[in-house]
């Protein structure tokens, strides 16, 4: 047997320590000499044994099969944690002795069982995943060797492995492993349906098989003709994947196509995209059923191209295409590239993949109930904390409920104020969709994005995401407040009395700026102007400074006459003046126009403009909430203004829509606007807890009509409630 295990690790690793496999071969050996045997009758080191040939079949380090070897030693013999350090070294007795861990629990009842399982893959996972790896290759060959167990103890076993260790290694991108523990485990769960799925398989199989091979002959005729060397084969389907499909999907045997794929191994990803083009002329591919999971890996590092075409008979069947490097990784995941293993790329990320195992472990610290634990952790769904995944497979987490929009402030600022949509597993989603572990999200963006919505507030969950959702709004009005703020500072000057050259001077104003650790001007008069300070206290301050620094000079007394005797605005003349941004001003002339972003005014809404030092005017809805509160100031610089009738330009409206949340209405809604021709420039869709959907879409136009006529189309769409134009 040790003749049998050495050549396997030497067939994918000629350089390994062979020595130490061999010494912890005969250790174990001899820990498990005495009288001890398996419920089959075989003696205890079979298994132990059949563990180690599992491990050499995932192409792991030899570190690992030595502890595979040794995995039940600590347990089952009196050899101690320290004897196997001594003899073997830390790292291998700490495999050992986190095997050993998993093993020594005892359990009340079904869910204490599961989350303690799974609370103690977590921490081993996050200290060496190579633990869960011999873990799964343990409970491996115990599955094979089921049928020795009493019948209540193989459904128990059976089903375990279904719910922890299969989920578990599907997790790690261990297919092989967790198609067989599937399988096996479905044999004891429900074995009269497992007969019967074997049965029809096995009717079907010898034709399956001629037609498979019709199918590479010509494929690989082809191939070579193109220059793509290949291996091609045909690959069984999992009867457990058959199994879900036919009693959790509804479908007949018959209506199950896939029974065997045909995987097609080429040596660079290049040739993988022209072997995808030979296929296809080959046979008709089925619209919908290409993935590109190469451009696009799972999170479990699962990368190939999946195509579904219409064969030769008419008979559909599905093609994997991928590299051999692809292959290893689809067969034995992150086995397959463990960083022990010898000439390992040192640049290699796999301490960032598996970071969301120290966050779990990090959440699973805090509960101690087992039961409580289960509740909120269902293989990979977490009560605290949701760990989702980017297209190329990089781990995100975030707190529990979160969205979208947490996901696209999490990645990065600017991706979240670029967001117009999202896609999550590969389909478009609202924005206040919850996110569950194990989703990859894809954040979809606008150059021409306006912006978050300030909605988005009360969708957003982390405090990371609404931050900067605020900031977003304080920077993109930041101009608007300076402007608004320093109008309210020199009010308040006046109304106390003084002159505005007289407190306003930078070093005065850069002083009080420090103070409440604005550091500029601009900083103190956006926090004035968005009311995060008063204008009262800037001034008070700055009177301060102004007495400080006059007191020698000017008595008392004057300056409670200054104080008495502010100065009035002077009014703004009646003359209306055109502009060449299409707007009409009362009494100016020769000054710059611009369109407020706060409420983006469009030809036909009520305006008002105002003054902004050095900026020209404002133009702002008459209703903006960021200028409601000085309408009724007389000091303050608002102008008379109106739409030209005879100018075009181009602005920004955006409407709502309410409709059923029904298939295919986004598509609908898209294709009338397209045809409309008006282009959307924002898109954000929400479904709320009556099935409603809500749209807000934003839309470049040039006059009212055009947004009118658009509104009247979509309240004809199939499902549409409501529609009209947004007002922030």
């Amino acid at each position: 047997m040790l003749e049998n295990l050495i050549n396997q690790i030497e067939s994918y690793n000629p350089n390994a320590d062979i020595a130490v496999v061999v010494k912890a071969y005969n250790y174990a050996e001899m820990a498990h000499s005495s009288a001890q045997t398996r419920l089959s009758g075989e003696r205890y080191f079979v298994h132990p044994y059949q563990v180690a040939q599992i491990l050499a079949d995932l192409h792991v380090d030899v570190q690992t099969i030595a502890a595979g070897l040794l995995h039940d030693v600590v347990e089952d013999t009196g050899i101690t944690y320290d004897e196997i350090k001594r003899e073997f070294g830390e790292e291998i007795a700490n495999m050992v002795d986190g095997v050993t861990k998993l093993s020594k629990v005892k359990y009340r009842n079904k869910e204490e069982r599961q989350a303690e399982s799974l609370r103690k893959m977590i921490i081993a996972m996050s200290k060496d995943i190579r633990v869960v790896i011999i873990k799964l290759a343990d409970r491996l060959h115990n599955i094979r060797t089921l049928e020795y167990m009493p019948e209540a103890k193989q459904y128990q076993k059976a089903m375990e492995t279904i719910e922890i260790y299969a989920p578990i290694a599907n997790r790690l991108g261990m297919a092989s492993i967790k198609w067989e523990l599937e399988d096996l485990s479905l044999k004891y769960i429900d074995p009269e349906g497992y007969a019967d799925l074997v049965q029809k398989v096995q009717e079907k199989s010898e034709k399956r098989k001629r037609y498979i091979s019709q199918i590479i002959s010509t494929m690989t005729e082809k191939l070579d003709d193109a220059g793509i060397q290949s291996d091609i084969k045909g690959r069984p389907k999992s009867l457990y994947s058959i199994y879900k499909k036919m009693y959790f999907k509804n479908k007949s045997f018959e209506q199950i196509y896939d029974l065997i794929a045909v995987r097609i191994i080429v040596d660079s990803i290049k040739d993988c995209y022209g072997a995808l083009g030979t296929v296809h002329t080959l046979w008709k591919p089925i619209p919908g059923r290409f993935k590109d999971y190469i451009a696009m890996p799972k999170p479990n590092m699962y990368q190939s191209l999946h195509t579904t075409v219409i064969g030769p008979d008419g008979e559909p069947f599905e093609i994997q295409i991928r590299t051999l490097d692809m292959h290893r990784t689809a067969e034995y995941g992150i086995a397959a590239h463990w960083k022990y293993k010898e000439g390992i790329d040192a640049q290699t990320n796999y301490e960032e993949k598996l970071n969301w195992l120290r966050q779990m472990l990090e959440w699973q610290q805090e509960t101690n109930d087992p039961q409580e634990f289960m509740e909120s952790l269902k293989i990979d769904l977490y009560a605290d904390e949701v760990f989702v995944f980017t297209p190329k497979g990089e781990v995100v987490n975030l707190p529990t409920n979160s969205t979208p929009i947490d996901f696209a402030y999490r990645v990065h600022s600017a991706v979240g104020n670029k967001c117009v949509g999202a896609k999550v597993n590969g389909r478009i989603v609202p924005l206040d969709t919850k996110l569950r572990t194990g989703d990859q999200v894809e954040i979809l963006t606008s150059q021409s994005s306006a912006g978050p919505s300030r909605d988005w507030l009360k969708i957003a969950t982390s405090s990371q995401a609404k931050s900067k959702i605020r900031k977003f709004f304080k920077e993109r009005d930041k101009d608007f407040n300076v402007e608004k703020g320093k109008e309210l500072v020199e009010r308040e000057i006046k109304k106390q009395g003084f002159q505005v050259a007289d407190l306003l001077k930078d070093d005065w104003i850069k002083s009080v700026a420090d103070k409440y650790s604005m550091y500029t001007a601009s900083n103190l008069y956006a926090a004035v102007g968005n009311g995060g300070i008063t204008e009262n206290q800037i001034v008070n301050r700055l009177k301060t400074l102004y007495l400080e620094k006059n007191k020698d000079k000017i008595e008392l007394e004057k300056i409670e006459a200054l104080e008495k005797n502010a100065s009035m605005a002077s009014r703004l003349p009646a003359k209306m003046e055109k502009h060449a941004s299409g707007v009409i001003i009362k009494g100016v002339d020769n000054i710059k126009i611009k369109f407020s972003k706060c409420c983006n005014p469009v030809p036909g809404d009520a305006i008002v403009g105002y003054i902004t030092r050095g900026r020209g005017v404002s133009i702002h809805r008459a209703d903006c909430t960021n200028i409601h509160d000085l309408n009724d100031s007389e000091d303050q610089r608002f102008l008379e203004v109106e739409w030209d009738a005879g100018k075009k330009a181009t602005f920004i409206s955006e409407i709502q829509i309410k409709a059923l949340d029904r298939p295919k209405f986004l598509q609908d809604l898209t294709n009338l606007y397209t045809e409309s021709k008006v282009n959307a420039v924002s898109l954000n869709l929400r479904v709320n807890k009556e099935k409603i959907a809500i749209v807000d879409i934003g839309f470049e136009i040039n006059e009212t009509k055009q947004i009118e006529d658009l509104m009247k189309k979509i309240k004809r769409l199939d499902g549409v409630l409501e529609v009209y134009r947004n007002k922030k």
